[in-house]
């Protein structure tokens, strides 16, 4: 349950990350505000689709990764980008971490009570 709680809060934060990016990368107001609100729309919409536990078009597992990988992974790469690489790299670390554990509990045979 811990774990759960925990890459719900890294997807936020990977969300986060990419506006952040996106309204401090775009030169102007109208593109800031295009990258700033379509990165992360483009990131959730991404997610829902193919990554979110309920999503209806849920690839098997390589697609999965392959999304969290696009998604979290660009959260990390934002906070690179924006110039914090302490930031990016211990972000990165905690997405690995977490999905590997959230993955092997996921797909772990179910314990009976005998």
């Amino acid at each position: 349950m811990a774990n759960e709680l925990l890459a719900f809060v890294i997807e936020l934060a990977a969300v986060g990350a990419l506006a952040w990016w996106g309204f401090a990368t775009g030169e102007g107001l109208a593109l800031s505000v295009l990258l700033g609100l379509g990165t992360p729309a483009a990131a959730v919409t991404l997610w829902g689709l193919y990554a979110a536990p309920k999503a209806k078009r849920r690839p098997g597992l390589p697609g999965v990764l392959a999304v969290k990988a696009l998604v979290l992974g660009g959260g990390a790469a934002a906070l690179y980008g924006l110039g914090h690489p302490v930031a990016a790299l211990i972000a990165a670390a905690v997405v690995v971490a977490n999905t590997a554990v959230a993955e092997t509990t996921r797909r772990a045979p179910a314990r009976t009570g005998t």
